[in-house]
């Protein structure tokens, strides 16, 4: 991560399949991490912060903070430009004095590639992947003091990009979704039915991977694309990592990995 090489194979990684790996990462002190990150880019501030460092501790007023098992998700649904890449670096994972198995801690960290689970439901119930694809929903982050977060308009769980209508950006999260509204093409009876189908296909083993992090190995992965997730634990983990802008990625992305002619028709048009 120290040469330019190596952060073009890191981004091309996360580009073509989601998500990467960079083991290897210090973990004596988060700065090592924030470091990496901003090989990338600059990390970008929201109402956490900058820079995250935590544990279950409740904190912030956010199901991050808890030790409970949490369903495939994407962050930030409530901002119109959703954060672009997540990164996770497992510090440390300690057993409580109660732990009878140190090995049995549980938090499993859970990635599905959202766009292969959205092509799926698209080719078994293309009737939900329509609703889901053109009903806009209401989502907010509003459970600090102080904090009321609502993107400027509503958005669907699948953004299509205009004229070729290929899968842009992912916005799940249960707990940042608003009230489903009666929309001219289905009743919010109709939405809860494609959700389910969605669902389904989220949980379905087939199309999930798990993955115990580890101190050294840090997680990298697109947020617009990929949906992670995690099992219960127990003990006292600590987790470091931080959002880095879309735009900025795929700009970093691009320079490193498209000769400057190719950028050139990109920006140029």
């Amino acid at each position: 991560m120290e040469t330019e090489e190596g952060v073009r194979v890191l981004t091309d990684l996360i580009r073509r399949k989601g998500f990467a790996f960079v083991d290897g990462t210090p973990y004596d002190d988060p700065e090592h991490t924030k470091r990496l990150l901003e090989r990338i880019a600059f990390i970008r501030v929201t109402h956490y912060g900058g820079f995250y460092d935590f544990t279950a501790d409740l904190a912030m007023a956010d199901t991050a903070y808890t030790n409970i098992a949490l369903p495939a998700h994407t962050d930030t649904t409530y901002f119109d430009d959703p954060a672009g890449l997540q990164v996770f670096h497992m510090l440390s994972h300690e057993p409580d004095a109660t732990s009878k198995d140190p090995n049995a801690l549980g938090g499993e960290s859970l990635l599905v590639d959202g766009f292969n689970a959205a092509l799926e439901l698209k080719r078994t119930s293309t009737w939900a992947y329509k609703i889901l694809t053109e009903v806009p929903l209401p989502w907010h982050a509003s459970g600090n003091k102080g904090i009321a977060i609502t993107p400027e308009r509503t958005y669907p769980v699948f953004e299509t990009a205009p004229g070729n209508k290929a899968l842009l950006r992912i916005r799940w999260n249960n707990d940042d979704r608003g009230v489903v509204p009666f929309h001219s093409g289905c009743s919010p009876v109709d939405w809860y039915d494609a959700a389910r189908k969605w669902n389904a296909l989220l949980e379905d083993k087939r199309l999930q991977y798990w993955e115990q992090l580890k101190p050294g190995r840090t997680l990298i992965f697109d947020n617009w694309r990929v949906l992670h997730g995690r099992s219960a634990f127990t003990g006292k983990r600590r987790i470091c990592g931080g959002y880095i802008n879309r735009n900025d990625f795929m700009s970093r992305w691009r320079t490193l990995n498209r000769t400057p002619e190719e950028v050139n028709r990109v920006v140029i048009g």
